[in-house]
């Protein structure tokens, strides 16, 4: 078990346990820092995802019924898998905002279970912010364009003046709304995610359908290709064909599908780009773990001289060591989150955070 004070008295790092519940997935992870240089270390990062049926999907109390059944268990893998006594952690960091309140409201009670119990300090974290912040640690990525793109938010976010300035953002369903309730038309899997098995599905769709493609500046919409891409698939489900009279599988409706959102995401963060003067970008959330898309990004960033930054699923999907980060950065500039103002909200904007731990 780790020590972590050296023999001067002095603690050689700070830890944290982030508790992350904002949607389907439960995550919880213990970070550390270390106090001189301020480099990080995944210690644990333990998930467990709430599936519904195939054709559905999860409701606000059914997910928050799922994470607080499986909080304790959760929490004791992750303190045991990072072998850290409860000694040793500084602070307990939850997710304030935004996603489902139903998710937030379980695990934000059981956070500040956690440190009354065991007389932490609380810190109340923004959920797109430590997406930001994970992708930064894990990546290296130094002053990059970030696309933000899950189930819940779809923004083109840029570093400025101790702030991360949206760009760009959905102006009606985010995109990874759009590809669930895409899948819920052919009763995909929600098992692991709906959107990585469409992704799978798309890897064998032959014929490229029109849908349409709405961009306006740095913004985009997504409910009207949506409506268009469950007409098509009520039409393949009866056997009809396509508008160009040729006959159309679900995979082929999974390709056209992805390859028009994410052309329209590669366009406003292109735009972005240029706007900003970067050469970098970042894809952060449960939907830049897709290959297609990051392809098509560094495609895009590749001709603008620049190159394209991701991390796999452990840390794109959502996590508990991505709040763990997040709030350790801001508990070590001096923020902390009182017992009786750690409440959560569905709606908590990625620019209404103070980012004092970057200059």
């Amino acid at each position: 078990m780790a020590n972590d004070t050296a023999t001067t008295g002095k603690k050689k790092r700070r830890i944290a346990l982030g508790c992350e519940g904002s949607a389907n997935k439960l995550g919880i992870g213990v970070i550390a820092h270390d106090v001189e240089t301020g480099a990080a270390t995944v210690l644990s990062n333990v998930r467990h995802t709430f599936v519904s049926p195939p054709g559905t999907g999860f409701l606000p109390k059914d997910t928050a019924r799922h994470h607080r059944a499986f909080f304790v268990r959760v929490a004791k893998q992750a303190l045991s898998d990072a072998g850290v006594r409860i000694a040793d952690i500084d602070c307990i960091c939850y997710t304030r905002g935004p996603g489902m309140g139903g998710p937030l409201t379980s695990v934000a009670v059981a956070a500040r279970t956690l440190a009354l119990l065991w007389g932490k300090e609380l810190v109340g974290v923004n959920h797109c912010v430590g997406h930001i912040e994970m992708g930064r640690a894990i990546t290296g990525a130094e002053n990059p364009v970030v696309l933000y793109v899950s189930g819940g938010n779809t923004q083109v976010i840029a570093y400025a003046e101790q702030r991360y300035r949206i760009f760009g953002e959905a102006l009606d369903i985010a995109v990874g709304n759009c590809l669930d309730r895409f899948a819920r038309a052919f009763e995909i899997s929600n098992d692991p995610a709906p959107g990585y098995n469409i992704e799978q599905l798309a890897k064998q769709g032959r014929v490229l359908v029109e849908l349409p493609y709405a961009v306006k500046g740095m913004d985009c919409s997504f409910s009207g290709i949506l409506t268009r891409a469950e007409e098509l698939a009520a039409q393949v489900k009866r056997g009809q064909k396509g508008p160009e009279g040729e006959l159309l599988t679900p995979a082929d409706l999974c390709f056209s599908l992805q390859e028009t959102v994410f052309a329209m995401l590669v366009e406003i963060t292109e735009r972005a780009m240029a706007h900003v003067g970067a050469s970098q970008v970042l894809i952060v959330g449960g939907v830049g773990s897709n290959i297609r898309l990051q392809d098509m990004m560094g495609a895009m960033a590749a001709e603008r001289g620049g190159s394209v930054y991701a991390t796999d699923e452990r840390f794109c999907i959502d996590n508990g060591i991505m709040i763990a980060h997040a709030g350790l950065l801001a508990y070590e500039t001096g923020f902390r989150t009182p017992l009786e103002e750690s409440t959560c909200t569905q709606r908590f904007r990625t620019d209404e955070v103070f980012v004092k731990w970057r200059k």
